[in-house]
């Protein structure tokens, strides 16, 4: 009887979640493959379709002292959301309306958090990411936390602009992959405002526990902040240098 040998892939898994040396059984994956493939890709649907639990974050915010506002974008609902990304990348009347005559003071940063293309990411990242971050920006001025319901990236721009910030950051969830349908993104803005193009923005992306760490992303996210206040831009003029800051 011949020896059996060791999975030449064995090590390489540990080290990635992604789908590597699955193997065959005759011309078709194995089963266990072809089962754990049938249920990354089940979550990565739940991800995008489940309703985001908003007034839970927003009850967590609040316990740990942050004052918070709950506004809508113009998708009504979650098959419009999806279907019209343009309704995601603006307020709806009311919540223009709110921010207009209620909020009049400047800020130096403003907070938005929205569910994206995963409630999962918001539910599970997002109070863990600010409990790193918070701490680390006391000298700002900052806005109420903005929780919006069926928000794309560029909501932020307007929300900023209406709460008069010099910059503001979107947390929200991105596209799911099949190995990581709660992974966290965020956007950097300088002097926000409708009409924004992605050029102007800075992105630090895959926060999860199995990607970029919530220290990590919470310190590149301090310093990229503070070179924008200094430089007064974000986007590709403003470059990600926090790696050589801790060589």
């Amino acid at each position: 009887m011949k020896p059996t040998k060791e999975d030449p892939w064995k090590l390489m898994k540990t080290l990635t979640h992604a789908r590597i040396g699955m193997g065959r059984s005759g011309g078709s994956l194995t089963t266990d493959s072809l089962m754990k493939f049938r249920l990354d890709h089940a979550m990565a649907r739940a991800a995008v379709w489940k309703e985001w639990d908003l007034s839970s974050t927003q009850k967590e915010l609040n316990e740990l002292g942050y004052p918070t506002l709950q506004l809508q974008s113009q998708a009504a609902d979650k098959e419009t959301y999806l279907q019209r990304p343009d309704l995601g990348k603006r307020l709806n009347s009311s919540s223009v309306h709110y921010l207009k005559q209620v909020w009049k003071a400047d800020h130096d940063l403003g907070i938005v958090i929205s569910e994206g293309l995963s409630s999962y990411a918001i539910e599970q990242q997002t109070i863990p990411f600010l409990k790193e971050l918070l701490p680390m920006v006391p000298n700002y001025q900052i806005a109420p936390i903005v929780l919006v319901k069926y928000g794309r990236v560029a909501i932020g721009d307007e929300i900023g602009e209406l709460l008069k910030c010099k910059l503001v950051i979107i947390l929200i969830g991105e596209r799911p992959g099949l190995s990581s349908p709660d992974s966290l993104g965020i956007y950097l803005t300088y002097h926000p405002k409708k009409g924004t193009t992605d050029e102007k923005r800075n992105c630090i992306s895959n926060i999860h526990p199995a990607g970029l760490s919530y220290q990590l992303a919470a310190e590149k996210l301090f310093y990229l902040c503070n070179e924008a206040i200094k430089r007064k831009l974000t986007g590709v003029e403003l470059k990600d240098d926090f790696s050589k800051q801790i060589e």
